[in-house]
């Protein structure tokens, strides 16, 4: 089973979808120790099979291992973080 993956120098996290040479992707900017998740790009022919979902989860255990804080400025990480508040140790909500 493939997980998230930290590719700094392309400012994402990418999820490797099995079976392909496809990835899903959030990209992000660094500002110090906090990350803006600017927009998550799954391939279209994979929409609607829980990859998105995979990969917004990653991107979050990352953030938590790690230590640091995100800023959601994607509307798709926005929407999953409102089903899974659980994870408000890693979103910045003062920067709303």
């Amino acid at each position: 089973m493939s997980t998230v993956e930290d590719n700094p120098a392309e400012r994402r996290f990418e999820l490797a979808i099995e079976g392909s040479q496809d990835i899903a992707a959030a990209y992000y900017r660094l500002e110090g120790e906090r990350l803006t998740l600017t927009h998550t790009i799954v391939p279209e022919r994979y929409s609607g099979q829980g990859i998105g979902s995979k990969l917004a989860r990653g991107v979050f255990e990352l953030l938590r291992a790690s230590g640091r804080k995100a800023v959601l400025r994607c509307p798709f990480m926005a929407a999953y973080y409102a089903r899974h508040p659980d994870y408000e140790d890693v979103v910045d909500t003062s920067a709303e």
